[in-house]
């Protein structure tokens, strides 16, 4: 088996290197090889992940060693491949691993010893998951409109300017973001699913007042904050969270509870929250609709999606 590591070299980790290294040495002592392929430039990591599966297919596995971003991008190269990806969560905020792993604090060494990288027996289940198209691009994990999206658009603005903040940048971000009103406009049309009477019906409106919405196929972005606490990464179905324009004196003591997973519930006159397969959301004047997806910023004046069931397949850790 060719395992194919690609390593984003301006991810967060600080022991990524003395980490691959130890994976390297255990290699020497296997049958399957180890190849390692560093990105240098935004969409490297797709290409690479295409090129390999092209030519190994199901005898490779793709292994992402980064962020959310590497994710996101080798998801894009592997969609209706049969080639694994494995993640190994190198990165900053690594939310997709936190629901992958089970956690909010990953121990990435962890990870690396339950996939068998440091004693040679390595080990691992396969299984295909969802991901969300999106005018032809693919997402993994989240996609969103709203607060959010300027929140990242912002901190990534800040972290670009001065590097050495890290991940903080996008918690500075927020003093910024919630100083404004948080009323935006937003008109969409969803195609949702019932799992209790197996009913399909549509959310439909035009310029509606919102603060955010999230269309989640994991739990977790921006960091660990968790719209989608339930979600279930190969059940055909997206999880909606949108919130109604508010106030800043509103939002604020809703932010902790955004972070555990528990607005949602608690907080249902101002929340909707559905399951969706399809939708279309977009501008009435047609001017941009700034959206996240899987951390990465996108400007569209309108956003076609859908769920594409178990298009990528999975490399699981036995624990």
């Amino acid at each position: 088996m060719k395992f194919i590591f690609i390593i984003n070299p301006f991810a967060g980790n600080d022991d990524k290197v003395k980490m691959l290294s130890r994976i390297k040495s255990t290699f020497r002592r296997l049958d399957d090889d180890m190849i390692l392929e560093e990105t240098h430039a935004p969409g490297d990591a797709k290409v690479i992940a295409k090129k390999y599966s092209g030519i190994y297919g199901d005898k490779c596995v793709i292994v992402s060693c980064g962020g959310d971003g590497t994710v996101h991008e080798i998801a894009n190269g592997l969609a209706g491949t049969d080639t694994p990806l494995m993640v190994l969560p190198l990165g900053t905020g690594n939310d997709f691993a936190k629901k992958l792993y089970g956690t909010k604090t990953i121990n990435v060494e962890n990870v690396i010893k339950a996939f068998g990288f440091y004693n040679g027996n390595i080990k691992y289940d396969i299984k295909p998951i969802d991901l969300i198209d999106y005018n032809g691009e693919k997402c993994i994990n989240v996609m969103s409109f709203g607060v959010d999206t300027l929140v990242a658009m912002t901190g990534k603005n800040i972290a670009t300017k001065y590097p050495f903040l890290g991940h903080q940048a996008y918690n500075i971000a927020i003093a910024p973001v919630l100083s404004k009103p948080l009323h935006y406009t937003i008109s969409f049309e969803l195609n949702c699913y019932d799992p209790e009477t197996r009913q399909e019906y549509t959310l439909s409106e035009n310029n509606k007042d919102y603060a955010l919405m999230a269309i989640c196929n994991a739990s977790y972005y921006g960091g660990g904050f968790c719209p989608a606490p339930n979600s279930l990464l190969d059940d055909g179905l997206l999880d909606l969270a949108m919130f109604d324009g508010m106030s800043l004196a509103r939002a604020v003591p809703l932010i902790a509870k955004y972070s555990g997973g528990k607005v949602n519930q608690d907080n249902c006159d101002i929340c909707t929250n559905a399951y969706i397969t399809s939708g279309r959301i977009w501008m009435e004047d047609g001017s941009s609709l700034p959206g996240n997806c899987d951390g990465e910023s996108f400007n569209y004046s309108e956003v076609n999606f859908k769920v594409e069931h178990k298009a990528l397949k999975l490399c699981v850790a036995r624990y």
